[in-house]
């Protein structure tokens, strides 16, 4: 299983909310770029770069920290947060994202998101699929959906979506332990490859998605606040 540390970005800092709601905002670093040649340093090969600013706006803001980070590391970055247009993809893109994850237009404009799926092809597109009650949320999980977790997948499955970041917003930024049964479910009815978001808050839950069979699995607060050092995901990995 793959181990992805994740920054998000808001007025160019590295933060971390919790449920998702903005006004919980933490400020951990100051400069991004040394957070990720941190994780470089601990043999960390993969970065989640959220740009919090643009999943806001609903256009790409944070694209130069996405060009530093690129430029100065060799961490594969996958991108997301305010990609809703063709012009936001290639700027993400032309900054250096290897994969790109595409949640709020995937819920809100599917002919978009499937042209990109087509034109990419579904190992560079990343389907984001945030969810509170089973519920696709939307915008920086500011807006809430009728669109069921499941049937969103299976939708985007057929049009050749291979990866899924699934994010309970209800345990983001928790520490509480993830929501390992329904991801039992999604693998249960998909053959995505699942990446597992939010609640991580020790290596125990590591262990135990792996187990199931997430493909990858991302963290952040429980990096910022200690719960699991760079040296023991080092080790992990």
């Amino acid at each position: 299983m793959r181990i992805i540390p994740a920054i998000d970005i808001i007025d160019g800092k590295c933060v971390r909310l919790t449920k998702g709601d903005y006004s919980t905002k933490k400020v951990y670093n100051e400069n991004p770029l040394e957070v990720a040649k941190e994780f470089e340093d601990y043999g960390i090969k993969h970065l989640h770069l959220v740009d919090l600013d643009g999943a806001k706006s609903k256009r790409i803001i944070n694209h130069r920290i996405l060009e530093k980070i690129a430029t100065a590391t060799d961490l594969h970055i996958d991108f997301g947060g305010g990609l809703k247009s063709d012009e936001d993809l290639k700027i993400a893109l032309e900054s250096g994202a290897k994969q790109i994850t595409g949640g709020s237009i995937a819920a809100k404009n599917r002919p978009v998101f499937l042209n990109w799926l087509h034109k990419y092809g579904g190992q560079k597109i990343i389907l984001g699929a945030d969810c509170m009650n089973r519920k696709i949320a939307t915008d920086g999980w500011l807006e809430s959906s009728e669109l069921d977790l499941i049937e969103f997948i299976k939708g985007y499955e057929a049009e050749g979506v291979a990866y899924v970041i699934c994010t309970d917003i209800s345990k983001d930024g928790m520490l509480q332990g993830p929501s390992t049964e329904l991801y039992k479910e999604v693998i249960a009815e998909t053959k995505v490859n699942l990446i597992a978001s939010g609640g991580i808050a020790g290596l125990q839950d590591l262990i135990d998605l792996k187990e199931i069979g997430c493909e990858g699995a991302i963290l952040g607060k429980a990096i910022y606040e200690g719960r699991i050092t760079l040296k023991e995901l080092r080790d992990l990995c």
